[in-house]
């Protein structure tokens, strides 16, 4: 029956599987990505071999890898990278170096060959951002000392997964293979490092060109619409992915200097935050795909091998995370539950074997062991991050040897975080009266920051060296990045209603729980808010109009008392 479905009908049929897996996965508390790779192999030729338009999902696969290194680019602002901290760096750069020296021993005993036990425990370093910044998201943890360690090192990772991409993609052609002999290993590498820093060099040298003098005034005219600011976005990095296949790297290296060429404008955030959507769309063929082409003839012998690897993951990059953060002067607790945040591999880790099957450095075993360790790992950490509490609860008395007796480094930084200021309210909508009503706040003393989707706005607001962000109010993904724990107060002056309804919903998504003042231009949008539970109506018009009124008649009285 199923051999009469054409292309689209399979793909519609898909959707409607993944979607119904995925709820159940939700249900479970799991990431739906580990659903996405259970469809996959019950509709592969494994199972049930229901779709048979491979062509078509494996296209939109591989957009979807290349969208979602461009959004890992995106978030690398080297005004941020700049600030990563000494813990962040010691503690990525520590985790990646144990797990790949460790991880490629254990590879070895396991009976694999060199190149593959080099790609498998570079894949066991990387831990899954989406993942890890959505669980801590949605446990309020995210502004947590232990989520900015998290998130800060997850930063490393990023890094660290480009330049093993570019690495790998270097050896494309050049026949440096590890574990060759004699010279001609000693010439392979060579001729590998040399033709690594020249593509390097010219990549390196035309970004700086293009993002010194190009692409801020081509984003600019582009953020003018926020739908061809999104087009112009994906067609930026999948036009890189292709080019950066062409000049010798590969699509995900290029993706990625994409997404980091536009990573110090202005607009990342608004375009990471349309981006999301349409990243996770995507990967969800990704994962189709990689769950259609798993060869369970091969799992079999691979399963004790991945029961090894996982116990690996999830035991010892914690601990290497606790022994460095107890080292630089954190608590257990602390250490503790940024360690979780790495016990398992993510995506990239997949995305990382896959691409070595593609210039021919392993074979699909390699992508089996993989796969079956991402998901055992992503599973049982997942489960172990939302109950951290209880978990660390229980193994509190056997942590203490990851304690300093002065946790000198986390004292400094709660003594240092209390001097901190905090945003207290956030106005959505920079119009005249929005800024008006802005300058006036930030004159009386509040702390506040302005957002609005109008670039020139911005950009005139910025000039003056205001607090004001480029972004759309109405996106809760948007909303997630701003400083929301600490506002109590949020001001919209959206003049519409549906702009005012879509954002009320977008902070109660994100766990708002301050107040909301809006400003009206009629009765009935002020109706609207306050039966949204809006705590304070503002009304432009006839505050002006009653201000006016007293003043003259002020005046008037006045004068008539003279004559």
């Amino acid at each position: 029956m199923h051999a009469n479905l054409g292309p689209f009908a399979e793909i519609a049929l898909l959707l409607l599987l993944c979607a119904l897996a995925g709820a159940v996965f939700v249900r479970l508390r799991q990431p739906v990505l580990i659903a996405y790779i259970v469809v996959g192999i019950a509709v592969g030729p494994a199972v049930f071999g229901l779709v048979t338009a491979h062509d078509p999902i494996d296209l939109l696969a591989q957009v979807g890898v290349a969208v979602l290194l461009f959004a890992v680019g995106l978030k690398l602002d080297l005004h941020h990278v700049r600030h990563i901290g000494p813990v962040a760096l010691a503690t990525g750069l520590g985790q990646l170096t144990f797990t790949i020296v460790i991880g490629f021993g254990l590879v070895l005993l396991l009976g694999k060959g060199m190149v593959e036990a080099l790609y498998v425990a570079v894949a066991l370093t990387f831990s899954s951002t989406i993942i890890i910044v959505k669980l801590l998201s949605d446990k309020r943890e995210l502004d947590s000392l232990h989520g900015r360690i998290a998130v800060g090192f997850l930063i490393v990772q990023d890094l660290a997964v480009v330049v093993a991409m570019m690495a790998m993609s270097a050896m494309r052609g050049t026949g440096a293979e590890v574990g060759a002999e004699g010279s001609a290993a000693h010439s392979g590498w060579l001729d590998v490092l040399w033709s690594l820093t020249w593509r390097l060099t010219l990549a390196a040298a035309a970004l700086a060109v293009l993002m010194r003098w190009v692409l801020p005034r081509v984003v600019a005219a582009m953020a003018r619409s926020q739908e061809l600011l999104l087009v112009f976005a994906i067609a930026w990095g999948v036009a890189l992915a292709a080019l950066g296949e062409w000049a010798g790297f590969s699509k995900e290296a290029g993706a990625f200097l994409a997404g980091f060429s536009l990573a110090s404008t202005p607009y990342r955030e608004a375009m990471n935050a349309r981006l999301t959507g349409i990243r996770d769309f995507l990967l969800l063929f990704f994962f189709i795909d990689l769950g259609a082409k798993l060869d369970f003839s091969t799992l079999g012998a691979e399963l004790w091998p991945a029961l090894v690897l996982s116990l690996f993951v999830l035991i010892g990059n914690p601990l290497i995370v606790m022994a460095i953060m107890g080292f630089m002067g954190y608590r257990k607790r602390t250490s503790f539950l940024a360690g979780l945040t790495v016990a398992q591999i993510s995506e990239f880790s997949i995305v990382f074997v896959a691409m070595g099957i593609t210039l021919g450095h392993v074979g699909v075993q390699a992508l089996g062991l993989t796969t079956l360790v991402g998901l055992i790992t992503i599973t049982v950490s997942t489960y172990m991050i939302l109950y951290s509490q209880p978990l660390y609860e229980r193994l509190s008395g056997a942590l203490d040897i990851f304690q300093r007796r002065s946790p000198f480094r986390e004292l400094a930084a709660e003594r240092a975080k209390g001097g901190d200021t905090p945003t207290q309210v956030i106005v959505f909508g920079l119009g005249r009266y929005g800024t008006r009503l802005f300058e006036q706040l930030r004159s009386a003393g509040v702390v506040a920051v302005g957002v609005d989707f109008d670039p020139e706005a911005v950009r005139a607001l910025q000039a003056r060296k205001l607090p004001v962000l480029f972004g759309d109010g109405e996106d809760p993904e948007f909303l997630a990045t701003l400083p929301l724990r600490e506002v109590r107060w949020v001001i919209t002056t959206f003049p519409q209603w549906e702009s005012n309804r879509a954002l009320l919903h977008a902070l109660k998504e994100v766990g708002f729980a301050g107040q909301v003042v809006g400003a009206v231009r009629d009765p009935v949008h002020g109706r609207a808010l306050a039966a949204a539970g809006v705590s304070q109506v503002l009304s432009p018009f006839d505050d002006a109009a009653d201000f006016a009124a007293s003043r003259l008649a002020s005046d008037i009285l006045q004068q008539e008392h003279r004559a």
